[in-house]
């Protein structure tokens, strides 16, 4: 079956957004940003059990979202496009609440702050690289 590049295109980001439409799996993109953590450090963040989070972590591995390094019984996890966590980051404009909304504009102000802390914006690092 020869597919378009659209449909190529299309089902590949499909199975990504699919992927990352859980609420943990955000989280962890999130939690691991630029760093890399080990499970007991994204249980810990998360608030779910070791089993969940390696769980959430085998569906963004499946993709390659999420890449492991192993240091003897510990697992770390980093993602290899950490500009990820940014793009969703950046998501949170689309949830941005109204002015009745101040729980959720509490929520999205905080995770900005959190999330996005000192995080630089690699497009950002590669432009002033390239200049």
């Amino acid at each position: 079956m020869n597919m378009t590049f659209r449909a190529i295109v299309s089902d590949k980001l499909g199975r990504m957004l699919g992927v990352l439409s859980h609420p943990h799996r955000l989280r962890i993109v999130e939690e691991l940003g630029p760093e890399e953590r080990d499970v007991a450090s994204l249980q810990s963040a998360l608030g779910i059990s070791h089993s969940g989070v390696s769980q959430h972590l085998a569906q963004l591995r499946s993709l390659a979202l999420v890449v492991e390094r192993r240091e003897g019984r510990r697992v770390f996890y980093r993602l290899p496009q950490p500009h990820l966590a940014l793009w969703l980051l950046e998501g949170l404009r689309f949830i941005e609440p109204g002015k009745a909304e101040t729980e959720l504009r509490t929520a999205v102000r905080t995770a900005r702050a959190t999330w996005g802390g000192s995080r630089k914006q690699p497009a950002a690092r590669a432009r002033k690289t390239e200049g």
